[in-house]
């Protein structure tokens, strides 16, 4: 049970904390302990000791994704401990500064890097979710080096942080770790998820998977370089699509709100309202709904959308065409969904010559010789369906996650700042 109590506090660095917790230094709670140093030489294959490093923290967790691994002599290095916490303390990126994680058993014996420190004590199930809090970020950033983004041992040992009583400490850290496995567990899923859909997305835009009421044999022939169904075709996007251009001429006291397209598949965005005077004489086109729409720019970087009726009486420059789909060979979602995959993107590479960056230009032409393969209209849109119910999985899921992290947030500010007791 929670209970939120108006007095017993006191007056502290940190505002009003109860009058039964001190204000301690970390060098008073625990140790510092420094990682290894290592030269490139000493490198070696996965049959060195791992050293732990700022890549193996990630959200708060230890990774092992990207690992290296030093030839070592048993007992020249500092090994982790089980519940020991990992910090990194020197990066070239002065925002991952004392990024952190409890060390797990998976971890324990395992070596860390120079750029990194170990904080040893017996209140580290606290001390961690007090070292995801303001209160430890802003230590941190008071004692960054001016011009080396870094914190040595001696300054970490002089942060100060509120303490209640050990067994206030202990249920604290219990109510909170409840929230972090509940975080992690909807972390798996989502992560999950979008493996499985990048799997399908693959096989129903193949034809590996069909519907069965599509599915006529289980013959695979070899079509302008795609491996696919008997019955589908393969056709350049001139041959389906219609550009449309309706160019608008602006009126200089008139407002227009622009439209934009974000990178990596990430759909459109809204920009701020400008006067057809400051439009000046740019090429601008009035925005048709249910349109397939690509920025040239950053065609490569997978800036692809459809139009929707929500972006009428909105405009774009000349760098967004749109084309509309013949309805009756082409579905505009199985469209999207095609240049959403790995072999979409790869297509709109190839059609974007030139060095990378701004340079790397979709040809227009280019992109309308472009090839994909297509089955009948009805399986289009069945595709289509199928796929958006994965879209809607990991939306949900995505919200769940936030919902999750922002009550543990709150709960953590009430929390380890004793606004909100234990009992």
């Amino acid at each position: 049970m929670l209970k939120v109590l108006s007095n017993n506090y006191k007056e502290t660095s940190f505002g009003d904390i109860p009058i039964e917790w001190d204000v301690k230094k970390l060098g008073d709670l625990g140790k510092v302990i420094s990682g290894l140093t290592y030269s490139p030489d000493d490198i070696c294959e996965e049959t060195g000791t791992l050293v732990l490093r700022s890549s193996n923290v990630q959200d708060g967790q230890i990774k092992f994704d990207d690992n290296v691994f030093v030839k070592v002599n048993s007992g020249g290095y500092n090994q982790v401990q089980y519940n020991d916490i990992l910090i990194c303390v020197r990066n070239g990126s002065k925002s991952l500064i004392g990024k952190n994680a409890l060390i797990t058993k998976e971890a324990t014996g395992m070596a860390f890097g120079a750029f990194m420190t170990i904080f040893r004590g017996e209140y580290n199930n606290y001390l961690y979710q007090v070292f995801n809090t303001d209160i430890y970020y802003r230590e941190i950033h008071k004692n960054l080096g001016a011009t080396i983004n870094s914190i040595n041992g001696s300054d970490l040992k002089e942060f100060k942080i509120p303490i209640p009583p050990l067994p206030e400490q202990q249920k604290i850290a219990s109510i909170l770790s409840t929230w972090d496995k509940a975080i992690e567990i909807n972390k798996k899923i989502l992560s999950d998820l979008e493996i499985i859909k990048k799997s399908m997305t693959i096989n129903v835009l193949s034809g590996k998977n069909r519907f069965r009421e599509f599915l006529k044999n289980n013959e695979i022939s070899d079509k302008k370089g795609y491996k696919i169904p008997n019955d589908w075709e393969v056709i350049s996007l001139s041959a389906v699509l219609e550009q449309i251009k309706n160019s608008v001429k602006p009126e200089k006291d008139k407002l227009y709100k622009q439209i934009g397209i974000r990178s990596h598949a990430k759909g459109i965005f809204y920009k701020e309202a400008v006067t057809g005077e400051s439009l000046g004489n740019k090429s601008v086109f009035a925005v048709e709904p249910d349109c397939f729409m690509v920025n040239i720019v950053f065609a490569w970087e997978h800036a692809i959308a459809k139009t929707t009726t929500a972006e009428l009486d909105m405009i774009v420059s000349h760098r967004f065409p749109m084309y509309k789909p013949l309805a009756s060979k082409l579905d505009l979602d199985y469209l999207l969904f095609f240049f959403k995959s790995k072999k979409g993107k790869d297509l709109l590479g190839l059609a974007s010559p030139g060095g990378a960056g701004r340079n790397k230009t979709l040809g227009q032409k280019e992109f309308l010789k472009l090839k994909i393969p297509l089955p009948s209209i009805n399986e289009q849109k069945a595709i289509a369906i199928f796929l958006e119910t994965y879209d809607l999985e990991i939306k949900l899921c995505k919200q769940k996650l936030e919902k999750l992290q922002l009550q543990k947030k709150g709960l953590m500010q009430q929390l380890l700042t004793g606004k909100i007791r234990t009992t």
